[in-house]
């Protein structure tokens, strides 16, 4: 590993990249023979809504690197790439809806976009425009979900990928990894209505990993095994990679959090605050209600999980996350899971690839707070 890793020339010429393959991504998705097929109007802006928006495309990114670190060609593992953007943006579709969330990237929500172009362009009243923006937002992940799919076919069909690699990709997304996300994704909606008493860091923790680092894990291994085109996903290098990138993705939902208690909304693109006003148990959330007693942890009780809390008692609860240490704690806790993945980089040869992987890792806690 060089030492570029942590210096900002190493960080400059990260981002560079990363906006390369960024673009390159979501120029493929946005070029594909499928959008025409993509009917009526309204249907089609709704799916690629979020990918005119742009964003930092991370577990593409993983996918191309891993391919490189193993010695493929990045370009055949182009249609992955784009597929894992997919699939990641039909999961903050469908989230959206759950968290019942306004704002993505800067922009509304795609539910709520069309709740208003429902009013304006159909004059649909209220209830009946609400109900259209749910339902075209559903309707557009289900097909963002289908067209990641057809974008792993193009592997074999396209670049000549083995098939047996890409069944086993396609399989592994469809049953371990779409089923663990969605257990993650429905334990951090039940949590909001357990007591802390019931719970403990461990449950957050696999709770994070399921809703975040099983998806960047399998980001690593389809990279991997794209790269030696072999069916392998027991080599010790698909394996490093898959661990490496899914101890990132749990690094990356830490940061997330804490982003989400005291970030800059600008610059994160949706609400600060919007994770107490749901009462979500984050693991910042956790440990400040085991260490607040007496008048604390009543006032805190109060205000958390209140979709009537104002911006006085949102910011008293965050100031209740700093005296308590808890905002501390889970940043060193974050940066350990990040440490923990970079030394799953060793074994790999230095490369070119290894380097930029480690630059991605420090990306995950290089976000503005």
């Amino acid at each position: 590993m060089t030492n570029e890793s942590g210096t900002l020339m190493g960080r400059e010429r990260f981002e560079m990249e990363r906006a390369e393959r960024s673009r390159r991504v979501r120029r493929y998705i946005q070029e594909g023979e499928y959008l025409q097929r993509f009917r009526p109007p309204h249907l089609q802006e709704a799916t690629l809504s979020y990918v005119r928006r742009g964003g930092k495309s991370l577990r593409a990114m993983v996918l191309l690197l891993s391919c490189g670190a193993v010695g493929g060609e990045e370009e055949r593992a182009l249609p992955a790439a784009a597929a894992v953007e997919l699939y990641h943006l039909w999961t903050l579709v469908h989230d959206d809806i759950i968290d019942r969330d306004d704002l993505r990237r800067n922009g509304p929500t795609v539910h709520h976009d069309f709740y208003r172009r429902a009013v304006q362009e159909l004059s649909y009243p209220e209830e009946e425009a609400r109900h259209y923006g749910l339902s075209i937002a559903i309707l557009a992940g289900d097909l963002q979900h289908s067209w990641a799919l057809a974008f792993l076919t193009e592997l074999h069909r396209n670049l000549g990928v083995d098939s047996e690699v890409v069944l086993y990709l396609i399989r592994e997304l469809e049953t371990r990894v779409i089923s663990t996300l969605l257990e993650g994704e429905t334990l951090d909606f039940q949590f909001a209505a357990v007591p802390f008493q019931q719970l403990d860091p461990e449950r957050i923790l696999d709770m994070l990993w399921k809703k975040t680092g099983n998806l960047l894990g399998f980001c690593g291994l389809a990279g991997a095994l794209i790269g030696l085109n072999r069916p392998e996903p027991e080599n010790k290098r698909v394996r490093a990679l898959a661990s490496f990138a899914g101890k990132c993705g749990i690094a990356f939902q830490l940061q997330d959090d804490l982003l989400g208690a005291i970030g800059d909304p600008s610059k994160l693109g949706k609400p600060v605050g919007s994770d107490i006003l749901e009462g979500k148990k984050t693991l910042i959330a956790y440990h400040t209600f085991h260490r607040l007693d007496g008048a604390g942890k009543r006032q805190f009780e109060r205000i958390f999980g209140s979709r009537q809390a104002t911006p006085a008692e949102l910011e008293e609860v965050v100031n209740y996350f700093r005296e308590t240490g808890a905002l501390n704690d889970v940043r060193s806790l974050a940066r350990s899971y990040l440490e923990e993945a970079l030394e799953l980089l060793q074994p790999l040869p230095p490369s070119h690839y290894k380097d930029l992987l480690a630059l991605w890792a420090d990306s995950m806690l290089n976000r503005d707070l």
